[in-house]
């Protein structure tokens, strides 16, 4: 394998040391796993193309590494132009890499009614620059492609199999919240290393 794909092998045996060496502790986890995720965004030579394309309709993820008993996942998130999320939440934990492009992000908070509500001011992410999410630190967020005219790549990494985890998407307008498992968008490809081993 060259040196881009063993950037992607380096991370993943980390991650993999790491939540082999305690407790599923989230502050454990996110100490360790935030400067393994600085140093695989601050380079951007090691995604294959195919991970990287858009979709002209609906941002993509795509499965990067899935650990076989679920502890984390990493994904590439693709942005076309304009594109966006609703409001959604992750259960678990997660730390947001950008790889190309921009990305900007609304945190939202329940208010007394129960009600999600912006908290605080879009943080717009540029290249190299994470950002954090958890059940504990803030879970409720809507993000788009900082950019109309061009296509914006991040990477995220969760504490559990975020295709297969059931989550909500909440409609603030109206207070509904719905209930949700995002999937892949190439939920048949393997980890990407395989076809090198082969």
């Amino acid at each position: 394998m060259d040196s881009a794909e063993n950037r992607l092998l380096g991370f993943v045996s980390a991650m993999t040391r790491l939540v082999e060496s305690g407790p599923a502790d989230e502050a454990r986890l996110l100490a360790g796993a935030t400067p393994l995720m600085q140093a695989l965004v601050a380079q951007d030579d090691w995604l294959p193309e195919a991970m990287a394309v858009a979709h002209p309709q609906y941002y993509q993820q795509h499965l990067l590494y899935g650990d076989p008993l679920d502890r984390f996942s990493l994904v590439s998130f693709v942005w076309g132009p304009g594109q966006q999320t609703p409001v959604h939440d992750h259960t678990v934990w997660g730390i947001i890499g950008m790889l190309r492009g921009g990305e900007c992000g609304q945190a939202y908070t329940r208010n007394a009614q129960g009600h999600v509500v912006p908290q605080g001011s879009e943080r717009r992410l540029v290249p190299g620059e994470l950002e954090v999410v958890s059940p504990t630190l803030g879970d409720i967020h809507r993000v788009r492609n900082a950019f109309d005219d061009r296509i914006s790549v991040s990477v995220h990494l969760y504490g559990g199999n975020i295709g297969r985890i059931r989550r909500h998407v909440f409609i603030p307008e109206t207070g509904e919240t719905k209930d949700f498992v995002s999937g892949y968008s190439n939920s048949l490809s393997p980890n990407l290393w395989s076809r090198a081993q082969a």
